[in-house]
């Protein structure tokens, strides 16, 4: 039997939602909810022909048939719709960030929590199997004493992307590329290096002057354990380029470049490094220079492990408390780069962070 999702949200991002759902032998799509009620129904033309429709969100949740609702709307507006789902009963998988501010993140967690239902967050890259082998040989000590941390996000995004939806194009609704695009990357730091203490950004505009938006940030993360991390994000860099995220210790070097190994190299090798070194494929798209050019399949790993975590009842793999670290870092790259200084964490007065 499977398990019921309403994606409530059918904007761009919405379309590999569905594919995964469409996908998954664990989950399927039996709802669609957008204030557009012509946008929910060509999502379910598309990938769920036998699903409702709806333009309420009220609705959507007085639906039994949805168990679990996939909420994609704007970054703006995760939080009342998470509340409103924990509320009716209904466990939450909330697309990144969870919100746009620790306070909501904490209200959505304690809605959850309160009503007993499992809360999400598709940061699904730490999903990819290089992640997986570089979070499991940290857990190991097998890098030794912990270096550096860096990740290198250089995209592309045209201004039309930028105007496609009026929220793209504000600051206070999550379209930067510090909050949109780079968070997966920040996230991906945060959970591989472990509590950070302080944050320098400066953010620059390089290439959507029309756009009031940073497209451009560089960061530097000073990390509790003594590593140093470094973010280089960007939407202006034509044609874009694969991620790279970089794990540097005193006993060993791991690079993921996309979704695959590049690099995985110890002191003291293991039989089983060889393999790892092939983990992943180099072939897959990772939208960087388009924002739907990437396969479903770790959304589909999400979904499914929430599957499993409703049914065994446990935390899914990646709860949103776990997420709230990499917001706060965000955050703080917002401050600083403001400040012009780097920024001490735990973030104070978060509500000063969009002061313009």
């Amino acid at each position: 039997m499977t398990t019921g999702f309403g994606i409530l949200g059918a904007g761009m991002i919405s379309s590999l939602h569905a594919d995964a759902l469409k996908n998954s032998p664990k989950a399927r799509l039996v709802a669609v909810c957008d204030r557009v009620r012509e946008r929910a129904e060509k999502l379910v033309r598309e990938y769920a022909p036998e699903a409702k429709v709806y333009s309420d969100l009220d609705a959507l949740l007085a639906d039994p048939a949805v168990e679990v609702v996939s909420v994609v709307t704007p970054n703006a507006l995760h939080t009342d719709a998470v509340v409103a789902a924990a509320a009716a009963g209904k466990h939450v998988l909330c697309e990144k960030p969870p919100a746009m501010s620790l306070a909501d993140t904490d209200r959505m967690i304690d809605a959850c929590r309160q009503a007993h239902r499992k809360l999400g967050v598709f940061v699904q890259c730490r999903l990819r199997e290089p992640i997986r082998q570089m979070k499991r040989a940290l857990d190991e000590g097998r890098f030794g004493r912990l270096l550096r941390v860096d990740a290198a996000m250089k995209w592309y995004r045209s201004a039309d992307y930028y105007r496609s939806d009026a929220w793209r194009s504000d600051r206070r609704s999550g379209a930067g590329v510090t909050i949109q695009h780079a968070f997966h990357y920040i996230d991906l730091l945060s959970y591989l290096a472990g509590p950070a203490e302080s944050v320098h950004a400066r953010m620059a505009n390089l290439g959507h002057p029309d756009i009031p938006i940073e497209d451009t940030v560089d960061a530097m993360i000073e990390f509790a354990n003594g590593a140093i991390g470094s973010v280089a994000a960007s939407t202006a860099l034509w044609p874009g380029t694969d991620v790279r995220i970089e794990v540097f210790g005193d006993e060993g070097t791991a690079i993921m470049q996309g979704t695959a190994m590049a690099v995985w190299k110890f002191r003291e090798e293991r039989p089983e490094d060889e393999s790892i070194r092939r983990c992943g494929d180099a072939a897959v798209a990772t939208a960087a220079g388009s924002a739907t050019a990437l396969p479903s399949v770790d959304h589909q790993m999400v979904i499914d492990d929430c599957v499993d975590a409703i049914q065994c009842g446990r935390e899914p793999a990646i709860p949103c408390h776990s997420v709230r670290p990499a917001l706060e870092i965000a955050l703080a790259m917002y401050r600083s780069a403001r400040l012009g200084e780097p920024v001490r964490l735990p973030l104070v007065d978060e509500n000063r962070v969009w002061e313009d």
